[in-house]
């Protein structure tokens, strides 16, 4: 007979309007005490939830992670000080049992009672508040890009083709040409607003630009790159606050932007994400499963099957494939990792890889506390190679080295 870890549980059905609460009390006699109540999820509601809890001594909470449905109640119960385990949905259906004619609360607090469930990962206060930033910053992001394909999509409908002559339509010198487009301006010599290598392709300037924009193809443009400027000052505000909230995280946010690909942004996002705390996780495979960073583990019979990347975080995942990108392109671990990769597996699974071996990193520097120190690159030889010449002038300087005379 399982024993019971604890004797005063309580389990949460939580919905939009209701939340369904059911608790078990182990009585002295052995017998189980079984209330259920239903309360609404006003804030006054919710407080009277709680120190109900606190009358009936309640040991541990537990409460599945129904959409955003658990975020309120956990942080009223959290603030009551009671332990409380918000617990996957999947996990609680693969334990065994009666689930279909029993409530969803009572069902919840059996498993709690035994001690059968897992409680996710939940983030410190401060974090999931700066998780809505992180989310609205994300929503910004895709309609930034999408406004900006935008624009490449009205000029190729105004017969313009500027790619052909700059392999950005978002550079400097497209969007100094679009706006003198948008004035209506086609006579002007436009080739010096060309940067770069685009400047190789001054002959071909005149052609991609030769057909004039409509007045609603100009009103269009003019009212996108406005969308743009407002999206991007939006943009500016959000880092700024999330940079202020990410104080107290000084010492491991700049000890992240040490590993290549990870910007100032980047590394707030994912502490944002994951904490700073990786002994929550375990291991770093388990760092990397929770993630949905690491190939998949079905293996039956001694036969290998689909090893797909599991679900995980969506956030990490994104700003990990983002980061992995920039990664691949310096002159790290990562860049060498990639090119052996992307031959073999093609360009989206080798990100995947990159950004797996990057979770693996920041799991490492987060535990040790010490700044990324890449494998590949010799650091004594890069610090020799910087001042070898001011060593030598000042070895000589001080007599450490002979001095010699040219020969007469």
């Amino acid at each position: 007979m399982i024993e019971a870890m604890f004797k005063r549980v309580a389990g949460l059905d939580v919905h939009l309007s209701n939340i369904v609460v059911t608790t078990l009390v182990e009585q002295e006699d052995g017998k189980l005490q079984e209330t259920t109540r239903e309360f609404r999820t006003f804030a006054k509601d919710l407080d009277i939830l709680a120190r109900w809890l606190k009358e009936e001594k309640v040991e541990l909470a537990v409460m599945e992670s129904t959409g955003i449905y658990w975020k309120k109640p956990y942080s009223t119960l959290e603030d009551h000080g009671i332990k409380t385990f918000v617990v996957n949905a999947r996990h609680v259906k693969q334990v065994p049992g009666r689930k279909t004619d029993v409530k969803d609360s009572q069902w919840l607090a059996s498993l709690a009672r035994f001690g059968l469930l897992k409680a996710s990962f939940i983030p410190e206060k401060v974090l999931r508040e700066l998780r809505i930033l992180s989310r609205y910053r994300k929503k910004l992001t895709g309609m930034l890009a999408s406004e900006k394909n935008r624009i490449h999509k009205v000029l190729v409908e105004a017969g313009i083709r500027l790619n052909e002559v700059v392999a950005d339509v978002n550079s400097l010198s497209a969007q100094d040409i679009i706006a003198k487009l948008i004035e209506g301006e086609i006579s002007e010599d436009l080739t010096k607003y060309l940067r770069g290598r685009a400047r190789d392709k001054k002959h071909l300037l005149e052609d991609a630009i030769a057909v004039k924009l409509g007045s609603y193809h100009r009103f269009t443009l003019r009212m996108i790159r406005e969308h743009i400027k407002h999206l991007e000052k939006e943009l500016a505000m959000i880092d700024g606050e999330i940079y202020k909230g990410i104080e107290p995280y000084d010492e491991q946010w700049k000890l992240l932007q040490t590993i290549p690909g990870i910007n100032t942004i980047a590394a707030a996002l994912i502490i944002i994400e994951i904490g700073v705390d990786m002994q929550r996780f375990g291991s770093r495979e388990q760092f990397c499963s929770w993630a949905g960073m690491c190939p998949g583990n079905n293996e039956s019979a001694g036969h290998k099957k689909s090893g797909k990347t599991r679900k995980g975080n969506k956030m990490i995942r994104a700003i990990l494939c983002e980061s992995a990108h920039a990664a691949a392109k310096t002159n790290s671990q990562f860049k060498t990792k990639y090119r052996g990769l992307v031959v073999r597996k093609g360009c989206k699974r080798a990100i995947v890889a990159i950004g797996h071996k990057m979770l693996r990193v920041i799991h490492c520097v987060l535990t040790k506390r010490k700044p990324y120190s890449d494998p590949t690159i010799s650091y004594e030889l890069l610090v020799t190679h910087k001042n070898a010449a001011r060593w030598m002038r000042s070895l000589k300087k001080f007599g450490y080295l002979p001095q010699y005379s040219p020969a007469v």
